[in-house]
């Protein structure tokens, strides 16, 4: 009966792909629009290409390196899963395509839902919806089809009396977690490269264009505006794509590695294969309940704002409350132990979702208090527009944080059947709600994919002067756009700190296995006593490495991981600042040498501006994202394991609060600025509306590259430590 529930995991990627592909062609069957529109959707989908194919090319020397690397490592030292190069690749590739196929619809869909927006709102919401939906299932299909494949064949290969029964479940799990680490790099170098890319070009487009220009948002008279729409693809469709497909694989693998772990010392293979398939099916129904929120989405004609959140969070709210009622009945049938309060750990990361999206849009749309706070304090200028837009920020950390501690314990209590002791079911099930969490991330990434759409239908009607109804219906759809991608990257980051822990503990299994390839049989506890490394618990490795607070090894980790954060964080906002200072001087260089650009009698050279962005994101990406991969190395051969979970601990903790305080400072200064632009305190191209500006183009990196970026580094550290845990445990100085 299991064995036959597991095959409901490819048959819904499967599924997952086919309605991806279903979306795909109903969009391309629409009206691309004018012969404007489609030469200007035609440069965007140019422009983004060109700039994918370059990044791939450079992550494809930096993954061959580390190929070469981890082949050595496994068929030289023997520190290492034979399996690693083969399943990073695979890792990689299936990130990289996730990225590739969501962004290519979205290059598409963006003219098209302009297009569909001269008729009607409902009609251009549905275009864009459905397109981003195409990303959504595009990378929850690829990620349970990855999943699936790397099972089966794993399965039929590792012997079942690998040493104990149940211990073969555990060398499947924790090599399957290798293939994680492909989809971090990828991630990774999706989201700094995309992000740069993106900011440059906004930055360059909004200082030269709206500020000392003053010429509106999108207008085809500034040189940068292509470029800045090629960006809202790379950045937020191929970067958001490979992030949270690296986040869902995260949670599912390291909630599998768990689940094997908790019954590893028990003889019951059959409870130990429920743990392990648990997580897969909540993820494969979670698809086919998506599918059915993605359907449920819809609006009417004049909707108001709430209006338009109001039909998005239908179409989410539906999903979420099926899942929990599937999840019930999942555990039930498998007659998992302890299933009912499992089951409930599920709606507990569900739920802690829901707090940090719903305190995210409390905090970033101009809906509410605070982004209207924020847009009131540009009349005393900029600078006041920037410190309340910090403070915003550093307040705004407080619930999803408290959302993710009491997230913790609740779903640690319930798997632990509130034995606090009971250290491995407690850690399932905090794996456990961060799949609850991203369970229904088909539809939870399509509302997400949908803002760069509607953004970029919004520019593409500006450019085409498609006239003022048209673009309010765009500006409509792309405001609801920045309020569920400021929701998105909340909940983006919420699921980070999840699966970063659930990583965490994984990452002790990987230690055991570290061991037993070097044939070590007994570990001796520093209190005296002996316990067999096939026999230890979660607690034996603890007390064998001496990981606690006074352990200056463990504390030098925390302090380096805490440093990461701010380093990486640093980095990546100065790589900004140089690529937009290139772009700002390339805009002013062609307003002052072509002459006619602002009287509309000369175009602009755009292609100059997406070739300077693409030169600069790809300059600056490499740095920022090979030190996230060389830290956690280092630290381990420096200071051991203990070292390593001190950075693993540092870099979660710092890099969680750091990332929500970006990602919502940047998304309040965003939509203060745009609710000055409906017309408030002044409206357009008053003082308060240059103040926003500057606050808005700050913002730019804080939500869009820098915060998103850290997400992945909490992940990516884990990562590696997990695939470099042979060799820690092989040799480190201060071991």
């Amino acid at each position: 009966m299991d064995n036959i529930l597991f095959w409901l995991v490819p048959a819904a990627s499967v599924l997952a792909l086919c309605f991806a592909y279903y979306f795909h062609k109903q969009m391309m069957k629409e009206s691309e629009g004018t012969p404007q529109m489609m030469k200007i959707a035609a440069a965007v989908r140019k422009g983004a290409m060109s700039y994918l194919k370059q990044q791939y090319k450079i992550v494809g020397y930096v993954f061959l390196g580390l190929v070469v690397l981890f082949s050595i490592m496994a068929y030289g030292f023997q520190v290492q899963n034979e399996w690693v190069p083969v399943a990073f690749l695979t890792g990689g590739f299936f990130s990289g395509l996730s990225g590739f196929l969501g962004m290519k619809t979205a290059t598409y869909a963006s003219a098209r839902t302009a297009n569909a927006a001269r008729h009607s709102l409902n009609a251009g919401l549905r275009i864009a919806f459905r397109s981003g939906a195409v990303m959504g299932l595009v990378v929850v299909g690829l990620g349970l089809l990855d999943i699936s494949f790397w099972y089966l064949l794993l399965n039929a290969v590792i012997p079942a009396d690998v040493l104990t029964p149940t211990h073969k479940l555990c060398m499947i799990t924790t090599t399957m977690l290798t293939f994680g680490m492909g989809a971090s790099t990828q991630a990774l170098f999706a989201r700094v490269g995309g992000g740069i890319y993106t900011k440059a070009a906004d930055v360059g487009a909004d200082l030269v264009g709206k500020v000392e220009a003053g010429i509106p948002e999108d207008d085809p008279r500034n040189p940068a505006t292509i470029a800045d729409n090629v960006g809202d693809n790379v950045g937020d469709v191929a970067g958001m794509g490979a992030d949270l497909y690296e986040s869902y694989c995260g949670s599912i693998l390291a909630t599998a590695a768990l689940g094997a772990a908790a019954f590893i010392h028990s003889a019951d293979t059959d409870m130990q294969f429920k743990a392990v398939i648990a997580p897969m099916l909540i993820a494969a129904v979670g698809i086919i309940l998506s599918i059915i929120g993605i359907f449920a989405v819809r609006t009417k004609e004049n909707a108001s704002m709430k209006d338009l959140l109001a039909s998005l969070a239908f179409g989410t709210n539906l999903s979420s409350v099926l899942i929990v009622l599937a999840t019930f009945f999942i555990l039930w049938l498998l007659q998992l132990d302890n299933w009912l309060l499992i089951s409930c750990a599920v709606v507990v990361g569900l739920l802690v979702g829901f707090v940090i999206g719903r305190s995210t849009e409390y905090y970033t749309s101009q809906s509410y208090k605070p982004t209207r706070k924020l847009s009131e304090s540009g009349k005393t200028g900029p600078a006041t527009v920037i410190i309340s837009g910090i403070g915003l920020g550093m307040l705004s950390t407080a619930i999803p944080v408290i959302a993710v501690v009491v997230g913790i314990i609740a779903s640690y209590l319930l798997a632990s059947a509130g034995d606090m002791s009971n250290v491995s079911m407690g850690l399932y099930g905090i794996g456990i709600a961060a799949v609850g969490m991203l369970s229904t991330l088909g539809i939870t990434l399509a509302t997400d994919a949908y803002g760069p759409i509607a953004d970029n239908a919004g520019g593409n009607a500006e450019m085409s002067g498609l006239g003022a109804e048209v673009r309010r219906r765009t500006d409509a759809l792309d405001s609801l756009g920045n309020t569920t991608a400021a929701t998105g990257k909340g909940f983006a980051i919420g699921s980070a700190a999840l699966t970063g822990l659930a990583l965490l503990a994984s990452y002790v299994e990987e230690i055991r296995i570290g061991l037993t390839r070097l044939e070590v049989q007994t570990l001796h506890l520093p209190t005296g006593g002996e316990v067999s490394v096939e026999q230890a618990t979660f607690a034996d490795f603890m007390n064998y490495y001496e990981v606690n607070l006074m352990n200056p090894r463990v504390l030098s980790g925390m302090f380096i991981g805490s440093m990461m954060a701010f380093l990486f964080c640093g980095l990546t906002m100065n790589a900004v600042g140089r690529a937009a200072g290139h772009m700002v001087d390339e805009v002013r260089r062609q307003f002052r040498e072509i002459k006619g650009i602002l009287t509309g009698e000369a175009e602009p050279d755009y292609e100059r501006c997406v070739a300077i962005s693409t030169k600069g994101a790809q300059r600056e990406m490499v740095v920022p994202s090979l030190i996230a991969i060389i830290a956690p190395v280092l630290t381990g051969l420096v200071f051991g394991v203990p070292g390593v979970l001190g950075l693993l601990i540092g870099g979660l903790s710092s890099g969680f609060v750091l990332a929500i305080f970006m990602a919502n400072a940047g998304g309040a200064w965003d939509n203060a600025k745009k609710y000055v632009e409906e017309g408030n305190f002044g409206g357009k191209g008053s003082e308060v509306h240059k103040a926003t500006v500057v606050g808005d183009t700050v913002g730019d990196p804080f939500k869009d590259t820098s915060g998103p970026s850290l997400n992945i580094l909490i992940k990516l550290m884990s990562m590696v430590a997990i695939v470099m845990a042979g060799l820690t445990v092989a040799w480190s100085l201060f071991g």
